[in-house]
C-alpha cells in the first residue's frame, strides 16, 4: 500500500484524535490530581458518605447525562450517565472539567454594582434587594417615559421555560426586543420551515446511516452532540459505513474521515449542487419521493442545477476535480442509507442558507427525508402552556414597535432572532436607540463576530444587567451583575440535544446546595416583574421559578426528577404524505418563499483580494470552549503548543503559501484582515491548503483568570458578520487577510 505525505498525516492526526476523543484513557488524567494541587481554591472534601447525582450538563447544546459523585455536599467527580439515550455513558473533556467552574475564582459570589469606568473592574457588592430594587427602578423609569421597546435582552439560556419565562417578562413589559443566540439549528431549522413547511429541529439518526457526507461539519470536534457523534463513529468504522469530509483544513475529522476532499472556502453549496447535477442526470434519484412527494423538481430544479452546476464547472468554483465530484455523487446516491449534513465546526453559529438548503435537497434527492439513517423533522416535547399575557397600553404600544433585528419582519419571516444585526442597529441608533440590555447565559462581546463593534455598540447602552454566573468579558461591561446558579447548582428544563432524532427534554437538577450568593435566573425575573408591579406582576402568578417549572412540566416533573430524563422511544417521523405543509403541500426544493430570490447564490467572504490575498478560517477544537462558557483551567491544560504557544495563537498555514510572505516555523506575524490586526505565531502545516490560514476559536478572552484571559487571538475580532440574504442570518466562516512579518 503507498502512504504519500497527505496519507501519512492523516494516519498521525487521526490517532492523535482517537486518544484525545476516547472519554478516558488519557494521560492527562492521571495528572488531575497534581495539577489540583496548584489550585487552592479547589475543595478537599473531608472523609465522608458518598453519593450520586444524576443530572444533564448545559456546557453545550449536547445535553448530556452526567453523573456526579458527591463527598457530603461537595461534588468531587463528574461521569456520564450510563443510561442516557443521548451519550450513554460517555463524557468529553469540558463535561470532566466541570467542577473547575462550580470552585473557580471566576465566580461571581454576590450582586455587583458598577463603580468605575465600564470594564475597569471596579465593583460594590449589593445585596439581592438592592439590586432588584436598582433594576427595577431603571426599567421603571423606561417604561415611564413611553419607550418600553428600548429595553431589549439577549439570552443564549438551555432551559426552554426559563426562554418562555424571559420572553413572556419582555412581552409583558412592552418590548419586542427578545433575542436568541442563534447556531446552525436556527439555519436548520429555516430550511425545514422552507422546504417542509413546518416548525421542527433536525434529528440526525446517526447510528443507522449508510454513507455520511459532512459539508465542513465538526463531527469529531464537537458538532452537535460530541459524544453521541463519537459513539456513532465507533459505530461507522465497525459496520464500514464510510465518512466524507469536505473542508479546506485537515481537521480532527477529515484526519478520521475515509475521504478528505479539500474544498476552496464558501463553495460547499456549489459542491452539492454539482454532486446533485450527476444524481439527477444520471437518474440516481429516489424516483418515488421526487414524482408524488415533491414540487418545483421537473419545472425548475432540475433545470437550475443540468443549465449551471455541471461538475466540470463546479470543478472550477470548488478546486474539487470533476471525477472526484462524480465518484462521490454515485457512491452517495447508491448508499443503503446515505446521510448529508452541514454546519461549520462545532455548529455555534448559523452560517449561509444557501448551503443548508443545497445539503437539504441532496438528502432529498435519495429519499433520506424522515426515513432510517437520514434526516428527521422532530417536534419539540409538549408542555403546559400559560396563560396568555394581558398587556397593559404601553406594553401594546411598545410591541408593535419594530424588532430592532429584523427578524420575523417580510424580509426575513423564518429568522427568530438576528443577533448580527442587532449590533449593527445598536450603533446606528435606527429606528430607536436601546436604552438598557439584559444578558442571560450570553457573551455577545466574544462570541459575535466582529467582537470590537459589538463591544463598541454595548458602551452605547446606558445601562446593563448582566446574570452571568462568571465574570466573562460581556459581564465586566455591565453595570450591575445578578448572578444565576451554575448549572450543577440549579433545577431547570434542558431542551433536547442538538441533532437528537426523538423528542427529548431533560432535567438538570442539583448536585449540591449553592455556597454563594445567588440565585436563579428564573427567580430573579419573577423577583424583577413583582418589583415593577401592575400588569407585569400579574403576568407572573408563580412564587419562584420551581413552582412554575412544576406546572409547566406536569406529570413529566416526577419522571425527570427520577431519571433526569423523559424520550420518546416510539417516534417516528412523518410519513412523506403526511410530512410536508408547504403551500404546495410537498417537499420543495425551490422554496415558494424564495421564488423572488436566488437561495443558492454564493456568499463571498468579506474583503478585496488584491489587498487581503489569503483567506482566514477559523477552526473549532474539543480542547477549547468557544461558546457562553470559557474553557476550565484543566481543559487549557490540554491545548496542543502547535495551537497555543504562552500568550500567543499559532495561525495554521501551508509552506506554499508561507513562502509566498516570507515566514518560517515559529516566526512572529502581522495578521491583518478588513477588520483588525493581531500579532500571531507561525506554525507551517501541510494539512491546510494552500491560500488559507486558520486560527482556533475560542481564545483571546480579555476576562475571567490568569489561565484564560490574555491568552491568544479572539478571531471574532477580526472577522465580519456577512448576512445572509435569505435567512439573515450570520453568514461569515472566514475573512480575507494578510500576513507580515513582526
Amino acid at each position: 500500500m503507498k502512504i504519500d505525505r497527505r496519507c501519512f498525516l492523516s494516519l498521525g492526526v487521526g490517532a492523535g484524535a482517537g486518544i484525545a476523543l476516547s472519554p478516558l484513557p488519557w494521560k492527562i488524567t492521571d495528572d488531575l490530581s497534581i495539577w489540583t494541587q496548584n489550585w487552592s481554591w479547589t475543595p478537599v472534601p473531608a472523609t465522608g458518605e458518598f453519593t450520586t447525582v444524576n443530572t444533564i450538563c448545559t456546557l453545550c447544546p449536547g445535553g448530556c447525562g452526567i453523573s456526579v459523585k458527591k463527598v457530603d455536599n461537595r461534588a468531587i467527580k463528574i461521569e456520564g450517565m450510563t443510561d442516557h439515550p443521548v451519550n450513554g455513558g460517555g463524557i468529553c473533556s469540558l463535561g470532566l472539567s466541570g467542577l473547575q467552574l462550580l470552585y473557580g475564582p471566576t465566580r461571581i459570589k454576590t450582586p455587583l454594582k458598577r463603580t468605575g469606568e465600564r470594564g475597569s473592574g471596579q465593583w460594590t457588592a449589593l445585596s439581592w434587594d438592592q439590586a432588584i430594587a436598582e433594576v427595577a427602578e431603571k426599567l421603571n423609569a423606561i417604561r415611564t417615559s413611553g419607550s418600553p421597546q428600548s429595553v431589549a435582552c439577549i439570552s443564549g439560556a438551555t432551559s426552554p421555560t426559563v426562554s418562555r419565562l424571559i420572553d413572556r417578562f419582555m412581552a409583558a413589559y412592552g418590548s419586542p426586543n427578545s433575542l436568541s443566540v442563534p447556531t446552525f439549528i436556527d439555519s436548520y431549522r429555516a430550511a425545514l420551515q422552507l422546504m417542509h413547511g413546518v416548525a421542527a429541529n433536525p434529528g440526525f439518526d446517526l447510528e443507522h446511516a449508510g454513507y455520511i457526507l459532512s459539508f465542513g461539519s465538526g463531527l469529531l470536534d464537537g458538532w452537535g452532540s460530541p459524544v453521541r457523534t463519537f459513539k456513532a463513529n465507533s459505530g461507522w468504522k465497525k459496520s464500514k459505513v464510510k465518512l466524507v469530509q469536505i473542508e479546506p483544513r485537515l481537521s480532527r475529522t477529515a484526519a478520521k474521515a475515509d475521504v478528505w476532499i479539500t474544498i476552496n472556502p464558501g463553495t460547499e453549496s456549489d459542491l452539492a449542487m454539482g454532486i446533485a447535477h450527476v444524481i439527477i442526470k444520471e437518474s440516481l434519484f429516489k424516483a418515488d419521493f421526487v414524482q408524488n412527494y415533491a414540487s418545483n423538481f421537473n419545472e425548475q430544479f432540475r433545470k437550475l442545477i443540468l443549465d449551471n452546476f455541471s461538475p466540470e464547472t463546479v470543478s472550477k468554483t470548488t478546486g474539487v476535480d470533476s471525477a472526484s465530484i462524480i465518484m462521490i455523487a454515485r457512491e452517495f446516491a447508491k448508499a443503503k442509507n446515505p446521510l448529508a449534513v452541514c454546519g461549520r465546526g462545532q455548529g455555534n453559529i448559523p452560517g449561509g442558507m444557501n448551503e443548508f438548503l443545497a445539503v437539504h435537497a441532496l438528502n432529498a434527492l435519495v429519499g433520506a427525508i424522515n426515513r432510517e439513517g437520514g434526516i428527521w423533522a422532530v417536534a419539540d416535547m409538549p408542555v403546559s402552556d400559560w396563560p396568555a399575557v394581558q398587556q397593559d397600553s404601553t406594553a401594546t404600544t411598545g410591541s408593535r414597535r419594530p424588532r430592532l433585528d429584523n427578524a420575523g419582519t417580510q424580509a426575513f419571516p423564518v429568522a427568530m432572532s438576528l443577533l448580527n444585526q442587532f449590533s449593527s442597529a445598536l450603533i446606528s441608533g435606527k429606528p430607536y436607540p436601546v436604552q438598557a440590555l439584559l444578558m442571560v447565559e450570553s457573551n455577545p462581546v466574544f462570541t459575535l463576530a466582529d467582537s470590537e463593534s459589538t463591544r463598541n455598540a454595548l458602551n452605547k447602552i446606558p445601562f446593563i444587567v448582566s446574570f452571568s454566573s462568571f465574570m466573562d468579558d460581556s459581564a465586566a461591561l455591565s453595570d450591575l451583575i445578578l448572578p444565576n446558579h451554575v448549572y450543577l447548582e440549579r433545577m431547570e428544563d434542558v431542551a433536547s440535544a442538538a441533532g437528537f432524532n426523538r423528542p427529548l427534554i431533560g432535567l438538570c437538577q442539583p448536585v449540591v446546595t449553592p455556597g454563594l450568593d445567588t440565585r436563579h435566573v428564573g427567580d430573579a425575573v419573577i423577583l424583577l416583574a413583582q418589583a415593577l408591579g401592575g400588569a407585569i406582576a400579574d403576568a407572573f402568578p408563580w412564587d419562584s421559578f420551581e413552582n412554575c417549572l412544576e406546572e409547566t412540566l406536569g406529570d413529566q416533573l416526577e419522571t425527570l426528577k427520577e431519571k433526569s430524563f423523559v424520550v420518546d422511544e416510539g417516534f417516528q417521523p412523518d410519513s412523506w404524505a403526511t410530512a410536508f405543509h408547504t403551500p404546495s403541500q410537498k417537499f420543495e426544493f425551490i422554496p415558494t418563499a424564495l421564488a423572488s430570490k436566488k437561495p443558492f447564490a454564493p456568499i463571498n467572504p468579506e474583503g478585496d483580494a488584491s489587498a487581503f490575498p489569503v483567506i482566514l478560517l477559523p477552526y473549532d477544537t474539543m480542547r477549547i470552549s468557544s461558546g457562553f462558557i470559557g474553557n476550565p483551567p484543566f481543559l487549557t491544560k490540554t491545548i496542543e503548543d502547535t495551537v497555543l504557544k504562552g500568550t500567543h495563537s499559532l495561525i495554521e498555514i501551508n509552506p506554499k503559501t508561507a513562502q509566498t510572505f516570507g515566514l518560517k516555523e515559529g516566526n512572529m506575524a502581522m495578521l491583518q484582515t478588513p477588520k483588525g490586526q493581531a500579532p500571531v505565531q507561525v506554525h507551517i502545516d501541510d494539512g491546510i491548503m494552500p491560500g488559507v490560514i486558520a486560527l482556533p476559536r475560542g481564545l483571546g478572552h480579555v476576562a475571567y483568570d490568569s489561565y484564560l484571559a490574555g491568552k491568544g487571538v479572539n478571531i471574532n475580532r477580526l472577522i465580519g458578520s456577512v448576512p445572509d440574504p435569505v435567512s439573515g442570518l450570520d453568514a461569515a466562516w472566514g475573512i480575507r487577510a494578510k500576513l507580515s512579518k513582526a
